[in-house]
């Protein structure tokens, strides 16, 4: 009972990223039963673009900021989606949750429910790009709708047809038919610096166009895990609940964002950190979709990671930065090219590759079939290779016990030979070769690293290990330095370091 009240209070304690609370996008099924997902073909969105930005001076603002705000407050529109859903209705409503049924058994039955349709209701909001009534607004307002309707500043109320979505980057098209429509022009968003002054303006909570301030607290931002492709604007303008997919206009009244999440560290509400899409990405995929029904993505077929200090040591680099290669999927781009697990990736194009998320961002936005130049670090020298991208698929593809003596960073890490029935259960491909890991002591420094039991270890320090014997030698020859480890966790592979204890 006590270390249940742990777990909880631990649980609670959590920082969850609510983005699709944002706009009340709670919808989580997919459109896939929904005719008209995609009009492939359509022409391209003519959008108005802002005229060249020059630097305003805050002294001309005397009353404020109402002349940015008034004009652009129209082209921002109140989206009402609506979805059938199945609940599940019963007697017993708590018949099937573990924690109840731990205390009180199944003394109230095992609680069998019949399924009941229910209409589920959501608000979100939208930015009008086009005076025909192109809009753009955020995947999760509208992810699996039936019906959707746009209302209007002037109360207006129009059905919308989706023309296409991209979960990947939470974003989706709509359109109504009207004309005339106020719109908002596009702006550079890829020229914001932190401490730019920008307004957040949606519907929150369905009361009406509303606009918040704050500044640029940091751009591209991304590992967040909240979409596939992460190129966030931060800010601390107030995102609200119903705000998803309204605008972020800069000083000049152009539109440089679509609001999209907001980080809550576990309170519900807004901390001052709220995510906008950049229209430059955000266009990006707009064009796409209006052009080929979906979004095409250029695609190499690794499986990368972030290169850390502990990493960058281990692979003789002067400092940490570039995307390590945990893994080439076969018969892609990549494989082709000769990449290799344990190349790092340093630069694209002779632009300098800082992370993981950096270099998938630009891979997916290069057209496919484009030939590419990448600098990688191999074998303690850079190298250049030439690589023609692919297109990304629509699923890519993946992504006797002994106990580690003598060397404190695998201290508690207990393995065996990978036999024929070990590679079976743990739906291994033929010819797999490593040792598999049956335990790791939780307070161990190999736990930290996420080394968990069913994971097979196929290299140290660059070694391939073929058996207990091979890696008991690899990892004694290494002394109380750390270890590096090339890890198969569900079939794909990728480097762990581990740390001895200091």
């Amino acid at each position: 009972m006590k270390n249940d009240t742990i777990q909880i209070r631990r649980w609670a304690a959590t920082v969850i990223l609510l983005a699709a609370l944002i706009g009340g996008g709670l919808l989580a099924s997919s459109l896939k039963n929904w005719t008209g997902h995609a009009v492939v073909g359509a022409a391209p969105a003519t959008v108005p673009m802002a005229k060249e930005a020059l630097p305003i001076s805050l002294g001309s603002f005397t009353n404020g900021f109402s002349s940015v705000l008034k004009p652009a407050l129209p082209a921002v529109v109140n989206i009402h989606t609506s979805k059938v859903v199945k609940q599940k209705q019963g007697m017993n409503p708590f018949g099937n949750d573990p924690f109840f049924r731990q205390f009180f058994g199944d003394q109230f039955g095992p609680g069998q429910a019949q399924p009941r349709a229910e209409r589920e209701q959501s608000l979100g909001s939208g930015v009008i790009l086009t005076p025909d009534g192109t809009i753009l607004t955020n995947n999760h307002v509208i992810d699996g709708a039936t019906d959707i309707k746009v209302q209007l500043s002037d109360k207006r109320e129009f059905q919308a047809k989706l023309v296409g979505t991209d979960p990947k980057t939470d974003v989706a098209v709509l359109k109504i038919n009207a004309s005339g429509l106020p719109t908002l022009p596009l702006g550079d968003s890829t020229t914001l610096h932190v401490g730019d002054l920008v307004f957040a303006i949606g519907d929150p909570f369905g009361i009406g166009e509303t606009a918040t301030m704050g500044i640029v607290s940091a751009t591209g931002r991304g590992g967040l895990g909240i979409e596939n492709y992460e190129d966030f604007i931060q800010t601390d303008a107030s995102i609200n609940p119903g705000n998803s997919g309204g605008a972020m206009i800069d000083l000049h009244g152009n539109l440089v964002g679509i609001n999209t999440a907001i980080l809550t560290g576990g309170g519900g509400g807004n901390q001052g950190v709220g995510f906008a899409i950049p229209i430059s990405l955000a266009k990006n995929v707009m064009d796409q979709i209006m052009t080929h029904g979906k979004v095409v993505r250029g695609y190499l077929g690794v499986y990368i990671q972030d290169v850390t200090p502990e990493m960058a040591r281990a692979f003789g680099l002067e400092q940490a930065g570039g995307a390590l290669v945990g893994d080439v999927s076969p018969n892609t781009p990549a494989a082709r090219a000769g990449l290799k697990k344990g190349d790092v990736i340093l630069k694209l194009n002779g632009d300098p590759v800082d992370s993981r998320n950096q270099l998938t961002l630009r891979v997916s936005q290069t057209p496919p079939e484009t030939p590419v130049k990448l600098t990688i670090w191999r074998d303690g020298k850079s190298q250049d290779i030439s690589i023609k991208l692919g297109e990304l698929p629509e699923k890519s593809a993946k992504e006797e016990g002994e106990e580690a003596k003598g060397n404190t960073a695998l201290e508690g890490v207990n393995v065996e030979n990978v036999t024929s029935d070990i590679a079976q259960q743990l739906n291994l491909p033929t010819g797999t070769q490593g040792v598999v890991v049956t335990d790791v002591d939780p307070s161990s420094p190999a736990a930290t690293t996420g080394l968990s039991r069913g994971d097979v270890i196929q290299e140290v320090n660059h070694k391939p290990v073929h058996n207990v014997e091979e890696y008991n030698q690899a990892i004694s020859s290494s002394g109380k330095k750390p270890v590096l480890l090339l890890v198969n966790h569900g079939g794909r592979t990728n480097f762990i370091v581990v740390e001895p204890t200091q």
